[in-house]
C-alpha cells in the first residue's frame, strides 16, 4: 500500500493501481471500478470525521477518472460501518459544533450521491446509525445475509445528521420512512430487501467477494455514457429532494443533539 507521501513517485498502469491516503481508508482503481474500503475493523469500522473527509476527498479526486462504477465496502465481515465514532462525537456539545459536524458529514456523503457514475454499497456487515446513513447515500446497496441496517438514531434521542433520513424517504417513500426512523428499528437484510433498500442479498453459502463481482458484471457490460446518463438523471431528482429538506432536517438534528435527552442516551451508550 502507498501512503500520501509516496504519491509523487507512484507509477500507474492503465489497468490498476492501489493507494491508501490513510490507513483507515483503502482506495483501489481496478480498470473501470473505483473500490473504497473503510479499514477500521478493530473499531467496527466506526466513522470518524477524518475518515468521512478522506472518503469525500477520494471520491472528488476521481470524478474525472473514466470509471463505470464505484464500490464502497468495509474491511472484515462483521461491520460495514457500525455508526459514528461515539467518543469523538461526544465532544461535540454546542449548537455551532453540531451544525458544523452535520455539514461536514453531509458534504462528504454528497460526494457519493452526486458522483458521476453509480456508487454501489457492498454492505458486508452491520450498517448502523451513521453507517446506515453512509449506506443510504449509495445509489444501490447489495448485502451479506447478516448485514442488518439500522437508522437507529432515535435510540440516542437524536435524528439523522448527514442526509440519511432524506435518502430513506427517497428510497421507500414518506410513510414507510417515517415509521422506520421514528421506531429506530434495525432491519434484517431480508427486510431491507423486501423494502427495496437492498437490491440483492448474498446467499449464505456464497463468498461475499464473489457475489459482489458477479453483481458488478451487469454494470461493467454497459457503456460509460449510459451509466453516466442514468446516474445524472437520478442524481438530479435526488438533489432536488435534498435541497427541499436538508435545512429542516438539519435544524431538527441540531436541536435534538444539544438536548439533555440526547446527552443522557449517549452517556448510557458509551458505558456499554
Amino acid at each position: 500500500m502507498y501512503r500520501r507521501s509516496d504519491h509523487a513517485a507512484l507509477l500507474l498502469t492503465p489497468e490498476k493501481f492501489v493507494m491508501a491516503d490513510n490507513d483507515h481508508l483503502l482506495i483501489e482503481v481496478d480498470a473501470d471500478v473505483l473500490r473504497l474500503t473503510i479499514n477500521r475493523p478493530d473499531k467496527r469500522n466506526a466513522l470518524s470525521l477524518g475518515l468521512l473527509k478522506d472518503l469525500g476527498a477520494a471520491l472528488h479526486a476521481h470524478r474525472l477518472t473514466p470509471l463505470k462504477c464505484a464500490v464502497l465496502t468495509g474491511a472484515g465481515d462483521r461491520c460495514f460501518a457500525a455508526g459514528g465514532d461515539l467518543k469523538e462525537l461526544d465532544a461535540i456539545r454546542t449548537t455551532l459544533e453540531a451544525r458544523r459536524m452535520a455539514e461536514l458529514g453531509h458534504d462528504a456523503l454528497d460526494e457519493i450521491r452526486y458522483f458521476p457514475v453509480p456508487v454501489i454499497g457492498a454492505i458486508n456487515g452491520l450498517a448502523l446509525g451513521g453507517g446506515a446513513e453512509l449506506a443510504m447515500a449509495c445509489d444501490i446497496r447489495i448485502a451479506a445475509g447478516h448485514a442488518d441496517l439500522g437508522l437507529i438514531q432515535a435510540q440516542l434521542n437524536v435524528t439523522t445528521a448527514w442526509g440519511g433520513g432524506i435518502d430513506l424517504i427517497n428510497a421507500v417513500g414518506n410513510n414507510a420512512a417515517l415509521s422506520i426512523l421514528c421506531s429506530g428499528k434495525r432491519l434484517t437484510a431480508a427486510e431491507a430487501l423486501r423494502l427495496h433498500i437492498y437490491d440483492a442479498v448474498c446467499a449464505p453459502d456464497a463468498p461475499f467477494d464473489v457475489f459482489v463481482s458477479d453483481y458488478l458484471r451487469g454494470y461493467l457490460a454497459r457503456s460509460i455514457n449510459v451509466l453516466r446518463g442514468y446516474k445524472a438523471t437520478a442524481a438530479a431528482r435526488r438533489k432536488k429532494l435534498h435541497e427541499e429538506l436538508t435545512e429542516v432536517a438539519r435544524e431538527q438534528f441540531v436541536d435534538a443533539w444539544v438536548h439533555q435527552d440526547h446527552w443522557d442516551a449517549a452517556a448510557n451508550a458509551l458505558k456499554k
